[in-house]
Order: C-alpha cells, then structure tokens, then sequence
C-alpha cells in the first residue's frame, strides 16, 4: 500500500496519511480532497509543493508583523511604523523543507488548550542512539507463514461481503421512499 493510501485508525482517533494532495485529487477528485483535509484538526507536512503547499500555508494563516520604512528627502527624514498581515509560513517555504523538518498545525482538547498550535520544526536523529536502539530491537517471532493464495482468497472474500453489504443497504434505502431520495442515480 502506498503512503497516500494509508489509513490508521489509533485509540478511536482516524490518522489519515497523504503524501500529497494533487494523489487524491487525481484518485478522487478536487472535492474530496478538500473535504479530507478540511476534516483534519492535526496536519503534519513535510516538503510538498504546488496546491498542497498553498493549501497548508493557507491553513496556518497569517501573522501581524510590524514593518518600518524611512523616507529621506531634502529637508529631513521620517519614518512609518505599520502593521501588516503575512503568511506565517510561505508555500515557497514549505516547499523547501530539509528532511526532517516540518510545518504543522495541531488541535486541542477542551480543559487542554494549547497556547501555540502552529509549528515550524526539525526532527534531528542522533545516530550512535539510533544504532544503540536498533542493536537493542528484537527480531519479530514468524507466527504462521502465508501464502499468497490465501491472502487473496481472504482478500475476495472481504471484498465480496462488502459488495453485497453496498447492495444490500442500496436496496434497503431504495425501498424505502422516505429515504430513496438520498441516493444519487448516474
């Protein structure tokens, strides 16, 4: 499974794994890229460019930063304080990320709140730990071998059962006129 496809679900939380957006719109469509990363509270990115780098410097938002400017003439020189609102992190910024680094932005709970939800980081591995931690890994016990037979044979089954639940359910709600309305004919 590629990494755009992948879709963990953890402690009754969804964790949907995109590697670019242009990958659902093309598998999809524009609509429903947009519903999915609008569904999100959490966004990690890491370096894309193009529509998703827009999209992600669009959902961090924009900062006030203070500008000065000098006007020199002949007779003296003044200086204009003002505030202006600019993208807190550029597409171009996003779109130039080291490996390692992230932008993001995270979600809070209620009785949790965090006070910085926007983040521009740097994950750094320390190598001589890292190899520490891998000679310390033990190697996965094999619990029963499979062939590919039998994984595609589970695979059309499920297959199967979820078609005929798709059916099912389609004829449920078609005979049923307070609902057959909800169905969208092609």
């Amino acid at each position: 499974m590629s990494r755009s496809k992948a879709l963990l679900t953890t402690h009754s939380t969804t964790t949907l794994v995109i590697q670019n957006l242009d990958q659902v719109k093309k598998d999809y469509s524009r609509e429903m890229a947009d519903v999915l990363m609008n569904l999100c509270g959490n966004v990690i990115c890491g370096q894309v460019a193009g529509d998703t780098a827009r999209q992600m410097s669009d959902r961090v938002g924009r900062i006030m930063q203070d500008r000065a400017s000098t006007t020199i003439n002949s007779s003296d020189t003044s200086v204009n304080y003002s505030q202006q609102l600019d993208m807190a992190i550029l597409p171009s910024v996003i779109s130039n990320l080291s490996s390692g680094e992230f932008v993001g932005i995270v979600a809070d709970d209620p009785g949790q709140e965090i006070p910085q939800k926007v983040f521009h980081c740097k994950v750094t591995k320390d190598p001589r730990k890292a190899d520490q931690e891998r000679k310390l890994q033990k190697e996965l016990p094999v619990i029963r071998n499979l062939e590919n037979g039998v994984v595609y044979k589970n695979f059309m089954q499920i297959k199967d059962d979820v078609t005929d639940f798709v059916d099912a359910e389609i004829s449920r709600i078609m005979n049923d006129p307070t609902k057959a309305y909800l169905l969208v004919k092609r």
